[in-house]
């Protein structure tokens, strides 16, 4: 997440109150971390407790592929693919997707248009929807929230297996002739 952070370009004395400021001061931007403060975002036992966010603000539009080595949380519009492998990618309450995802874990507070793969887990809050297919281990979709499309459980460890086609057989007989 970028926070806007103050940097006053002289110290200041102790005679001098914070609320004057000699000349203009130049805003910096950090980068912060995800340390617990947010109940969402609580370390579960087995996950670290410090993990990387980036942020796409709410007044982005995106069209174009998205791939992220990081936890995401999307409040703008992205149209095209999102993959954030190996991580969580959340969707604010006014994040709108129209994409194929991919990702660890999926938590939807806002839209999402296309198919998703999460390798753990997809959570689809009150106000949140989903439509499309959606390829998991586990799912928790809360009353309100608007999902349409097909559900595909993985049992966790395994590798989803290949559906064997069908291969047709030759005809031996001739129904209806004589």
């Amino acid at each position: 997440m970028w926070m806007k952070q103050q940097t006053p370009t002289e110290p200041q004395s102790q005679g001098q109150p914070q609320s004057q400021s000699q000349g203009p001061s130049t805003p910096s931007f950090q980068r912060s971390s995800e340390i617990g403060s947010d109940p969402s975002t609580l370390s579960r036992p087995g996950t670290p407790g410090v993990r990387s966010l980036a942020c796409i603000g709410a007044s982005l539009e995106i069209k174009g592929r998205i791939n992220a080595e990081e936890d995401l949380q999307i409040d703008g519009k992205i149209d095209g693919p999102v993959s954030v492998r190996g991580h969580r990618l959340t969707i604010g309450r006014s994040g709108q997707l129209n994409s194929e995802v991919t990702a660890r874990e999926l938590v939807v507070f806002g839209k999402v248009t296309g198919n998703v793969n999460a390798t753990d887990r997809v959570e689809i809050k009150k106000d949140g929807g989903v439509v499309g297919d959606i390829q998991t281990t586990r799912i928790s979709i809360e009353d309100g929230a608007i999902f349409k499309g097909r559900i595909e459980i993985d049992r966790p460890g395994s590798k989803p297996a290949p559906v064997p086609a069908l291969k047709p057989e030759p005809a031996t007989a001739l129904v209806g002739a004589d």
